[in-house]
């Protein structure tokens, strides 16, 4: 607590076009507490991006509920908005108590979208019938800070957004998360969880289970002084893609990282496809090989539908997002990065690739 963390709420919340902000110790934190205060009970089930780091489906399994894995659209490899709502009209139906899966018997309370690598997921259309069903949206906007669809901030509430402040992140506050909402009621319950449900000022009385997820005012400061910058580490991210556009715009073996026209990405992280026919051990070797040539590479997130502790979890017509792990392949992108550095990373996947088409 303190005058730095209050700051911070406020002024990433005018950032993004929210009424109220609420910090957390990290982006998890946030998600699993935006999950409690829309509503999330156990035994429900929440809607999520299969192709995503495990931190939205953690939290899902904090609450009690259950993840349903939706597929990557093939395109621009945000969650299909589409393939939520043949799930939703196709596989569920309508009772008393709400929409019911039909194979698990479970409730759907809610969807996750998970705005990857700096891109916006298609919202409006997943907005459109999640309020004809009457479910809440937590956006996960941790890697698209910053970024627009139709003009609007990504994370905009909506219903209820979250951020992330880990160290990798467009701005920074060693670690560190964010709860925007326009909901004033959840934004209150989320300060009071997130404050181990501390109900006096004075006395140590809890009414219920909290939890110690508040930000260090610390930490704050940090993040204060990080915003004054976000604008310049954008237009950073935005050169770091253009110089990649240009330097592999002759390099017919990748799939340069897509902008739907609706869109103004903040380019997180830069990802580029190998071949459509290239194979798992394919881009394991060649980020084997540009990790032996001092170039930071990384792959995608392993599909999360078929990790050991989310088999047994339903997943609904997952066909994009395994061939986008397969192939996909994060370059180097920090705001830090040089030109020259960069001009060598392209030079030795063009190396690596073979001569230009």
């Amino acid at each position: 607590m303190g005058s730095f963390v209050e700051r911070f709420e406020q002024t990433l919340a005018d950032y993004v076009g929210a009424r109220y902000a609420v910090a957390t110790v990290n982006g998890t934190a946030a998600l699993h507490v935006a999950l409690l205060v829309a509503g999330v009970q156990p035994d429900e089930e929440v809607l999520v991006s299969n192709l995503s780091f495990i931190a939205p489906a953690n939290a899902i399994r904090y609450t009690g509920a259950w993840p349903v894995f939706i597929d990557a659209e093939p395109l621009y490899w945000q969650m299909d908005p589409n393939k939520v709502l043949d799930f939703l009209e196709n596989e569920c139906r309508c009772q008393d108590e709400g929409l019911v899966n039909k194979t698990t018997g479970r409730r759907v309370k809610a969807i996750l979208p998970v705005h990857i690598l700096g891109h916006p997921c298609s919202i409006d259309p997943i907005r459109e019938v999640a309020q004809k069903y009457d479910l809440a949206i937590i956006e996960d906007a941790t890697e698209s800070l910053g970024a627009k669809y139709k003009g609007r901030m990504v994370g905009q509430p909506g219903d209820i957004s979250c951020f992330s402040f880990n160290g990798n992140k467009l701005i920074t506050t060693g670690g560190g998360g964010m709860i925007v909402t326009d909901n004033e009621a959840w934004a209150t319950r989320a300060r009071y969880l997130t404050t181990q449900a501390k109900d006096d000022p004075v006395e140590y009385f809890h009414s219920e289970i909290g939890y110690n997820y508040r930000l260090t005012n610390i930490q704050a400061a940090m993040g204060v002084a990080q915003l004054e910058q976000i604008e310049d580490f954008i237009a950073q991210k935005k050169a770091v893609a253009r110089i990649y556009e240009e330097g592999f715009q002759n390099l017919d073996t990748i799939t340069l990282m897509p902008a739907q026209s609706c869109t103004s990405p903040v380019y997180w992280l830069y990802t580029i496809l190998l071949d459509k026919d290239s194979t798992l051990e394919i881009r394991k070797d060649f980020i084997k090989s540009l990790n032996n040539n001092g170039i930071g590479a990384r792959p995608l997130w392993h599909t999360l539908h078929n990790l050991p502790p989310y088999r047994n979890c339903q997943a609904f017509q997952i066909e994009h997002g395994v061939r986008l792990y397969e192939r996909g392949v994060s370059l180097p992108s920090s705001v830090g990065l040089t030109e020259q550095d960069q001009q060598r990373c392209i030079a030795t996947v063009q190396q690596i690739l073979g001569p230009r088409s």
